[in-house]
């Protein structure tokens, strides 16, 4: 399984997922145009793509999904509730196939688990993708307000994870957005800060974690290095010997490969005593 963040930040989030032929995009947040053009510097074109997977309905995670559908014939996924949020984006001409959290579904060679979790939106998922040809789980959780149980649970035993960062919580409240929407960011139904997000994949280290990918970083509130140090240095102190990259919301991230990442990792990279 191979996988890239092709952009995620409040002006639009996509992740491309790849496992033999089987290419999956997750969240369409760019325009079409946009699109193609990330695609293209992970070596993709449009057309190879499999299906698109949709988590919610707002703006930066589906701005593209109608055009690119209409445009290279893609299948497009979604809950019924996103896909009754997402009328406006689609023409009847789209193939949509709906799926349910709770219910995995397959794409090609790979296991999509969608679970549900805690954000403003209509019906919103986060999902670990599984490769079973290899048992491979990368855990994709943007726009993120709270880590419930379910979602510890679903994201528990990846091998990858891509967990929203979005926010440094003394910087956000310093900004110059209206009280309401600090409130919003801040609360259980907003996003992720640092510290949470830190928090959050400490819970989840497991001997087969190799590499964690911050992503959905505000770019009024927080920082790339920031982000980085926090998380780097949260498990540090578990001895976590894998990688942590930042995600950015102008270019993919390098491709990873995590069959490469685990073998370089060897059978143990990490202990809690």
């Amino acid at each position: 399984m191979r996988f890239s963040v092709l952009g995620s930040g409040s002006r639009g989030n996509a992740t491309l997922i790849a496992a033999g032929t089987t290419r999956l995009l997750v969240d369409a947040g760019f325009s079409g145009r946009e699109l193609a053009k990330r695609l293209a510097v992970v070596g993709v074109e449009p057309a190879q793509v499999t299906a698109i997977l949709v988590t919610h309905e707002h703006g930066d995670h589906t701005r593209g999904v109608g055009v690119f559908a209409r445009a290279h014939g893609t299948p497009i996924m979604m809950t019924e509730g996103t896909l009754g949020a997402c009328a406006r984006l689609l023409r009847g001409s789209e193939e949509v196939r709906t799926y349910r959290a709770g219910y995995p579904v397959e794409v090609g060679e790979l296991e999509i688990e969608p679970f549900i979790t805690v954000h403003d939106a209509v019906d919103p998922v986060a999902v670990a993708v599984r490769e079973p040809a290899t048992g491979l789980r990368l855990g994709i959780a943007t726009d993120l307000g709270r880590p419930t149980l379910q979602v510890m649970h679903a994201l528990r035993g990846c091998d990858a994870l891509i967990v929203e960062s979005n926010h440094d919580e003394s910087m956000l409240w310093s900004t110059g957005y209206p009280a309401s929407v600090k409130a919003r960011i801040a609360s259980s139904h907003g996003h992720l800060s640092n510290q949470a997000a830190a928090r959050l994949v400490v819970e989840l280290l497991s001997a087969k974690l190799t590499v964690v990918v911050l992503a959905h970083l505000s770019e009024e509130s927080n920082t790339a290095r920031l982000a980085k140090s926090v998380m780097e240095g949260a498990l540090a102190r578990k001895r976590f010997k894998g990688t942590v990259e930042v995600a950015r919301p102008d270019r993919p991230t390098p491709v990873l490969d995590l069959a490469i990442l685990r073998e370089r990792a060897g059978p143990r990279q990490l202990s809690f005593f």
